[in-house]
């Protein structure tokens, strides 16, 4: 009886430790069998998100057209690309925008084509305005030698053409006509000392009549009056005035029978076969304006024609108003076509460096800095930030950022961009 005792105990002791290692091994199994739903769930739902993902196209011009299917946008005709919902938050890398590649289609869509950068030497282009003003080394005035009265006046109006050498004026002067007596005294004096046996008198009859002469000289007697007078005796009474100079009147300031003092002005008189225009340069144009240059002149008066000349001179300092720099222009006007004040357009041609250049089509400018978009392999297109030059017409120099025979898009190239941001 002992024994079977013990027994009972011994079995009832082994009860109560198996029983909570069966529990044990049973939470095991379901703890690892919840993990591995789990995991296959998670891996199914993933999977499906991706499939979800690739499912889905949209049109990169009009990124609310959404399709689960590719084909063509109802409304651009443009091939519709994949379109990717980062909104889950997702830790992929994302699509870079300096690069893009276009289908054929899209490309023909878009506009876009290509042109290789060269090597060129551009001409810079000054535009400029300008005054044509009379050339002031052609300009002369005719004055009175001496008092008296204007006679006769020969030139009646402004404007009026004289000769060099044609007389423009008739003066009446006592002191012309005592001059002219004197010389005559002199004539005789000089006849009458040449008779003396002795030399010093005789030199002084012809040193009296050459300063009778030199003063006719001075009150502006010319040579062939005084020979007049030596052969008539006889003084003139009224004396012409000569134009010294071939050219328009552009001043009259005496009336006929008006009384002038020696050296008072009657008219002003300017050659206008020769003009100048000076041309207002900007102060950020003028390192490429130089003294020798040619440039062109139009007015809008003869657009039909076109008349050139070079800079003479460049005036030492600067308008503070209008910030620009005056360059004279000498231009041949035989037939007066351009008058004095007439406004004109200038251009001047300056040549540069030889550089890369490339249409101007082809750079876009953010403000910040300029990018261009080059065709680095069939279809595909990268942006690269240029350092931009000179410009010319439709062409820019490119300083940095591009090699000669690189493809730039010269059209179409904001729709690159803009394409390459949505994506």
């Amino acid at each position: 009886m002992p024994g079977i005792k013990r027994i009972n105990n011994i079995t009832a002791m082994h009860k109560k430790t198996l029983i909570p290692l069966l529990l044990l091994l049973l939470a095991f199994a379901v703890g690892g069998g919840w993990l591995l739903w789990q995991n296959q769930h998670a891996v199914k739902a993933t999977s499906q998100k991706v499939i979800q993902r690739r499912q889905l196209y949209t049109c990169s011009m009009h990124p609310f057209i959404i399709r689960e299917k590719p084909g063509v946008c109802p409304i651009c005709g443009m091939e519709l690309i994949k379109k990717i919902d980062d909104s889950s938050g997702s830790s992929a890398q994302p699509i870079s925008v300096d690069h893009l590649s276009l289908s054929p289609t899209q490309r023909v869509m878009a506009n876009v084509a290509t042109v290789e950068a060269t090597m060129e030497t551009l001409n810079k282009e000054i535009n400029a305005v300008g005054i044509v003003q009379y050339d002031q080394s052609r300009q002369a005035r005719v004055t009175a030698w001496a008092a008296g009265r204007i006679d006769k006046l020969y030139v009646t109006s402004v404007g009026a053409i004289v000769s060099k050498g044609n007389p423009v004026a008739e003066v009446y002067s006592p002191d012309l006509i005592a001059a002219q007596q004197e010389y005559l005294l002199a004539i005789k004096s000089r006849n009458q000392l040449n008779n003396s046996p002795f030399l010093s008198i005789s030199q002084n009859g012809e040193g009296l009549l050459d300063a009778a002469k030199e003063r006719l000289f001075l009150l502006g007697i010319k040579a062939s009056q005084i020979a007049a007078l030596e052969r008539t005796g006889k003084p003139t009474i009224r004396l012409p005035i000569y134009s010294p100079y071939s050219g328009v009147v552009i001043e009259k300031m005496v009336q006929q029978g008006q009384y002038v003092n020696a050296g008072e002005v009657l008219f002003n008189i300017a050659d206008l076969s020769s003009i100048w225009v000076e041309v207002e340069i900007y102060e950020n144009e003028s390192p490429y304006v130089h003294v020798g240059q040619q440039i062109e002149i139009r007015s809008q008066s003869f657009p039909q024609n076109s008349f050139t000349g070079r800079i003479s001179f460049i005036y030492p300092f600067l308008d503070p108003k209008t910030r620009t720099l005056k360059a004279r222009v000498e231009i041949a006007n035989p037939d007066i076509t351009l008058k004095p004040d007439m406004f004109v357009n200038a251009i001047i041609k300056q040549p540069l460096d030889s550089s890369i250049v490339v249409p101007v089509t082809a750079v876009m400018d953010t403000g910040k800095r300029q990018v261009v978009w080059v065709e680095s392999s069939p279809g595909r297109f990268e942006s690269r930030e240029v350092r931009v030059g000179q410009r010319s017409n439709d062409k820019i120099q490119i300083l940095s950022g591009l090699n000669p025979g690189d493809k730039v898009a010269v059209s179409g190239g904001y729709l690159i961009d803009s394409e390459s941001q949505l994506k």
